[in-house]
């Protein structure tokens, strides 16, 4: 009969705790939740940031940078819908997309969740140009870190400018609870919990006012 495990194993054999966040840039501790992300616009990933090192990101003069602070705003344009002819153009094959500008390109580029990870579109940039480029979000949208996430039901398409993290979120939540062919109850819990966090905060462009 095994015996009881000598007290040193324990440590290596037993679940480990969750490491502590941290800044990326000056290893501060940070929250979990509610930290800032910068972007490396180079190598188009996320980076936890402490609040001080993130405001150095956020100004105008740092936009040209190798890093750019992600914003914190939700808008939404009720004057510019989707009809479900606009959604077949786009050819998504599941009912949620993102699109940001990038920078380096000079274009939007358009992704989806999947099982797999974030899928990039491979629509003509023309079609979605020619689908969202006459919205007012569209104009309004800061190269590399915010995106117009769009979401389709049946009947309705719904499109806002949301923070780029919360769209790589989204993608890491689908990946983790995608079950078979169309991703599963628990992926659609998921998304309709996402969604609704996202129309609490978001705020029509007549009461955000000027950009």
């Amino acid at each position: 009969m095994t015996g009881p495990r000598p007290r040193g194993l324990r440590r290596f054999t037993g679940p480990r705790p969750p490491r502590p966040e941290s800044c990326e840039l000056c290893g501060t501790p940070v929250p979990p939740d509610g930290h800032r992300h910068l972007v490396e616009t180079e190598k188009r990933a996320l980076v936890c940031a402490c609040t001080a090192c993130a405001l150095l990101f956020d100004r105008p003069g740092a936009r040209t940078g190798r890093y750019r602070a992600v914003p914190d705003r939700y808008l939404a344009d009720p004057g510019h819908e989707l009809d479900d002819a606009a959604w077949e153009r786009l050819r998504i094959p599941v009912g949620v997309a993102f699109l940001f500008r990038n920078a380096a390109l000079g274009r939007l580029v358009a992704l989806y969740p999947s099982p797999a990870g974030a899928t990039e579109s491979e629509l003509d940039p023309d079609t979605w140009q020619s689908v969202l480029g006459a919205g007012r979000l569209a104009g309004l949208l800061e190269p590399d870190v915010e995106a117009l996430l769009l979401h389709h039901t049946p009947g309705r398409t719904t499109c806002h400018l949301v923070p780029i993290d919360l769209c790589y979120e989204l993608v890491g939540r689908m990946r983790l609870s995608w079950r078979g062919f169309d991703g599963g109850a628990e992926a659609r819990a998921a998304l309709d919990a996402l969604f609704a966090r996202v129309e609490a905060r978001a705020r029509t462009l007549a009461e955000a006012g000027p950009a």
